[in-house]
């Protein structure tokens, strides 16, 4: 790799490329003729014929880091080499300019001197925004996956959910990368290749929640995620070796509690909806596992890198579209959504609202891991679900049992009490360091 680093790099990475792809292919045809693929475990294929699809862009992308890493390629000069600085080290500058690295102390500072007023206010704009926009993209992401499509000849219904996720990440890409076109942002030192762990922890917590509403109710799984500030806890002191305090435990537990006795006493579940089985249960708890993962480890880019959050929506929306192109290409799911579109003209004016609904969720969600940690953050979704299922007793007479409003009572009385301790915490950590500095 001495004499032509750059054909020999590209040479083994499209081959790398290749050879996965086939291997890829004949696994995918293989299974198909030996299991049946309309059986009751059929999730777990489609679960392997999408992490095979993903392998497809993580292999050859591990050989090109692999062997850049060895041989320091990223460190030479030449304009060719701007792309292969970008997704190991985040930028393209040969040498970093110091004036902005300097200024990264003074942005921190500056944004941890902000007064509560000014917390408030942005916490507030967060939490509409992430009402709104989720509310919005839930109705349509129920009548795209629920409704029927009528040409005049057939009616029929939409059936690939990764490719409505491919639409809502190439559209918020889309608007992410324009948006930094035009702003002034902080040097981005943020490695791409790091945001491809939590984009497919993401996409992976899509496809799970969409499979497992095969197998559970909506209410049971709508209770699997009222759970979720725990596993977002847990998952944090595994991934950034997050620190929490009694109080962060209790009131997690509180919200986790009231939750579930809300949504038991919020009204029956309709009939028909499938019962809970093992297959839907291991999907539920895959959905929490990657989506605690995906909150964690977008936190711990924060921490680490310092991106903003339009620099952060920007990398992993961008990671996604590669992973669930590659795993719709393979699996046939452009055709079949494509020629779906070209017989209903209204499903394309769906996913575009759709999209459009989740850029903007996505923006909000980053902002909100960004400036107050992905705990803070689940509260927000979690209280939501109630919010939610509150609005639709107000709005459809549905009973609401004492057992639904001691749980409405129980989650938020646990955040007054997570906000007070916090609160407090913070008053007696800033008593402290002033006693310490009077002192010296």
């Amino acid at each position: 790799m001495q004499k032509c680093p750059g054909i020999t790099l590209l040479a083994l990475v499209i081959a790398s490329g290749v050879a996965t792809w086939i291997f890829t292919f004949i696994i995918t045809k293989t299974i198909k003729i030996v299991i049946d693929e309309d059986g009751d475990a059929s999730w777990i294929l489609r679960f392997i014929f999408t992490i095979l699809g993903y392998t497809t862009v993580f292999v050859p992308c591990y050989v090109l880091i692999y062997l850049s890493r060895r041989h320091n390629l990223h460190t030479l000069s030449g304009c060719q080499w701007m792309l292969l600085r970008l997704i190991l080290t985040g930028h393209t500058y040969e040498i970093v300019p110091e004036s902005e690295n300097d200024n990264l102390p003074e942005r921190a500072s500056k944004h941890e001197a902000k007064s509560l007023y000014q917390k408030a206010l942005s916490l507030f704009q967060c939490c509409v925004g992430l009402q709104v926009s989720y509310l919005v993209w839930g109705i349509l992401q129920e009548k795209i996956m629920t409704s029927d499509y009528n040409d005049g000849e057939t009616v029929e219904k939409f059936t690939d959910s990764q490719f409505l996720v491919f639409v809502n990440r190439i559209l918020a890409f889309m608007f992410s990368g324009v948006y930094l076109l035009f702003t002034t942002q902080n040097v981005h030192r943020t490695p791409l290749y790091k945001y491809s762990f939590c984009s497919v922890s993401n996409t992976l917590s899509s496809w799970c929640q969409y499979e497992a509403l095969k197998f559970v109710s909506f209410p049971t799984q709508v209770l699997a995620k009222s759970a979720k500030v725990i596993p977002v806890m847990l998952m944090g002191k595994l991934v950034s070796r997050a620190q929490y305090k009694n109080y962060e435990y209790a009131t997690a537990v509180l919200i986790s509690v009231g939750m579930t006795a809300f949504l038991l006493g919020s009204g029956e579940t309709k009939k028909g909806n499938s019962v809970t089985t093992v297959s839907g249960a291991v999907l539920l708890c895959g959905y929490l596992l990657f989506d605690s993962f995906t909150a964690n480890w977008q936190s711990a880019l924060f921490k680490e890198h310092k991106p903003s959050s339009v620099q952060m929506m920007c990398g992993v929306n961008l990671m996604s579209c590669l992973f669930t192109s590659a795993s719709l290409i393979q699996q046939g799911g452009f055709f079949y959504s494509i020629s779906f579109a070209a017989r209903h003209p209204v499903f394309i004016v769906d996913c575009l609202l759709t999209a459009i609904s989740s850029a903007l969720g996505q923006l909000c969600i980053f902002a909100t891991i960004s400036n107050f940690g992905p705990v803070v953050f689940t509260i927000i979704m979690t209280v939501r679900q109630g919010l939610s299922i509150l609005l639709s007793c107000l709005l459809y007479h549905h009973e609401l049992s004492y057992m639904g409003g001691l749980g409405v009572f129980i989650v938020f009385l646990a955040i007054f009490l997570r906000l007070y301790y916090a609160q407090q915490h913070k008053k007696r950590k800033i008593d402290l360091s002033e006693n310490s500095t009077s002192k010296v």
